[in-house]
């Protein structure tokens, strides 16, 4: 929001919320009917074409934003290499408010403006009249308008909430006040409207123009750069008529300069262009791939995860995965991208952020929950994740922690498995096992005398058995497989503390994978669910307490983080990711994974040291 908002700055369809796309509705409808029932001689291609153009848009300016947030993850060519924050996630959510006021206008025109209507799909002269008012009219007029936006009055009204965001992505382009983009429109409008009344229009005219805006915008923001400049050198005179990312990213870290909209001749000739631009731009096209210390390797997990991944759409991706029931619609691109990933089958990066002196990305295996439990698929999952280990390696990747199903013990020992088939590896591989025991080993409630363990038995499930029997806290199982486990790994001193339970009395369930519907069913009201393992257990009890799965609170000082890791909260990280960055700040020179547990007080201090903090659950909750 500007600083001291002025008139007309929130759309009129603010108060429908997620319901705004109603406003279109009557236009659709109307157009598909239309086109439908009326002789072939009677129908309106261009208004029929109306909808199907601003689904385009929405798809190109995704695009965009899919392909800079991958390129920002990477960290070449960056341009402003700044802490993106939720908060500029959240202000620029609407980006797609201009999109459904300019479908309107379209329907409007369409129905009301003569010779707005029937366009042929190419008309030459129309074409050249269009480059023509750009270039001497649209571009003039906007690069005065744009710097009147600058001055005190106006800029602190509307133009600073554009500028509230200095690390720029392509949908920044179109985040301006309401009044603000009606200018824009106008301006914009000029070349469509000239066509229109000259006879001159076409669809390809009008659709073209209107993408070609939208490729310039989301390039501009896109923050990192490009262009060659090759390009520039064969013909000299376009660095006067097509800006750079870097030239508008110098736009939103010094203010007072570039202000051309796509063609910098107007600074040139007014003397408002930045000395740094071409110096910047050569740097740059120059700067290679950030090499991260450490490297958490993820996957995907439902059909619909590729949306909440950073890359995917930023409304899901900057809060907890939950089901949306929109999300059906959406079925053909979520089979195609299926399909994408099951081709392309390697791993890729989704994030990158920064911690004190540390470099951290976040790499996606292109591979879905299901696939891990499905038999024969072993081979081909380990392949990719040793893959992803080799390649780390290869860079200078000091620590590699493996999260989610990518450390299971029938898969890979914990990842001991890639550890003894490259016994070279100067990285250090954590599973983060021990971390994630000592998280729910300090979510249990303090004068706890009883648990219940219940699920599948692994190595995380057994420390934390060993460690609360030693307590003398008594743990109970319901299944005579678990208790023997379980048994196996007591000492003689132990044992007394795990005994078999009969009934489901207990008020603290330690619950990992398995956990059934008839058990949670059953279970008293008021009981806590405290989960060791990496997926939460379905919450089928309102009565009930359910804790996150384990994870901490990240520091503020951890920066970038402007995407929400699976079902987990804002600025809250897994157990299995936190343990590898640990693992770095520490600088502990050995292999955290396999059969054996490390230091569990060790890395929980050391954890808290760092900044980290518990998860707390509501204090009425005693036991």
């Amino acid at each position: 929001m500007a600083s001291n908002p002025g008139i007309l700055t929130d759309w009129p369809w603010k108060p429908l919320g997620s319901f705004k796309y109603l406003v279109l509705a009557p236009w659709v409808v109307h157009s598909i009917y239309s086109f439908l029932v009326k002789e072939e001689s009677e129908r309106d291609l261009s208004n029929f074409l109306i909808l199907p153009f601003l689904l385009w848009r929405v798809l190109h300016n995704q695009i965009w934003i899919s392909i800079s947030r991958y390129r920002n993850a990477k960290g070449n060519n960056l341009l402003v290499d700044k802490s993106l924050q939720f908060e500029q996630v959240d202000r620029e959510q609407n980006w797609d408010d201009q999109i459904i006021f300019n479908g309107i206008i379209y329907y409007l025109l369409n129905s009301t403006l003569p010779g707005a209507s029937h366009f042929p799909i190419w008309r030459t002269d129309g074409v050249i009249i269009t480059i023509l008012l750009h270039v001497g009219l649209v571009e003039f007029l906007y690069y005065w308008f744009h710097r009147a936006l600058h001055h005190h009055y106006l800029y602190s009204r509307y133009h600073s909430h554009h500028h509230s965001s200095i690390v720029t992505e392509p949908i920044t382009s179109v985040i301006h006040p309401f009044a603000e983009h009606m200018v824009y429109f106008m301006l914009l409008s000029i070349t469509s409207l000239t066509t229109v009344l000259t006879g001159t229009s076409s669809l390809g005219t009008l659709f073209g123009y209107i993408t070609y805006v939208d490729f310039m915008n989301n390039m501009g923001h896109c923050n990192f750069e490009f262009i060659p400049k090759w390009l520039f050198s064969f013909f000299p005179p376009l660095k006067y008529l097509m800006y750079t990312p870097t030239f508008h990213s110098l736009h939103h870290t010094q203010f007072q300069t570039n202000y051309s909209l796509f063609m910098p001749f107007y600074d040139y000739i007014y003397g408002t262009m930045d000395k740094s631009t071409d110096t910047l731009y050569e740097t740059s096209l120059n700067k290679e791939e950030e090499v991260p210390h450490v490297v958490h390797l993820t996957h995907l997990t439902t059909l619909d995860s590729i949306y909440h991944l950073r890359l995917g759409l930023s409304s899901l991706a900057s809060n907890p995965h939950t089901l949306k029931c929109y999300m059906w619609i959406m079925w053909p691109i979520t089979l195609l991208s299926t399909m994408l990933t099951l081709i392309y089958g390697r791993t890729f990066v989704v994030e990158r952020n920064r911690f004190n002196i540390l470099s951290l990305q976040t790499w996606v295996i292109p591979k879905y929950s299901d696939q891990y439990f499905l038999q024969g698929h072993n081979d081909s999952i380990n392949h990719v994740i040793e893959q992803a280990i080799l390649e780390a390696e290869k860079k200078g990747v000091e620590v590699f922690s493996l999260g989610l199903l990518n450390q299971g013990e029938e898969l890979n020992g914990y990842g001991e498995l890639y550890v003894k088939r490259n016994p070279q590896l100067k990285m250090k591989v954590v599973d983060g096992s021990n971390l994630a025991a000592a998280i729910v080993l300090n979510n249990i409630p303090k004068g706890t005398t009883q648990v219940l363990l219940r699920g599948k038995i692994t190595k995380v499930a057994c420390a934390i058995a060993v460690n609360l029997c030693k307590r003398g806290i008594q743990v109970s199982t319901l299944h005579e497989d678990e208790h023997m486990k379980l048994n196996k790994s007591l000492d003689m001193n132990s044992e007394s503390s795990l005994i078999l339970s009969k009934s489901n009395s207990q008020k603290i369930w330690l619950v990992g994978d398995g956990l059934t519907k008839e058990e949670q069913l059953k279970v008293l009201k008021g009981t806590l669910f405290i989960p060791y393992s990496q997926f939460p257990p379905k919450k089928l009890r309102k009565d009930c307490l359910y804790h996150s799965t384990p994870a901490m609170l990240i520091p503020t000082s951890l920066e970038n983080v402007h995407s929400c890791e699976n079902w987990l909260p804002r600025r809250v990280m897994s157990a299995w990711r936190i343990a590898g960055i640990v693992h770095a700040l520490e600088g502990w020179n050995e292999h955290e994974c396999g059969n054996t547990m490390f230091n569990m007080e060790k890395v929980w201090q050391a954890s808290l040291r760092r900044g980290f903090l518990p998860l707390k659950f509501p204090n009425e909750y005693k036991y």
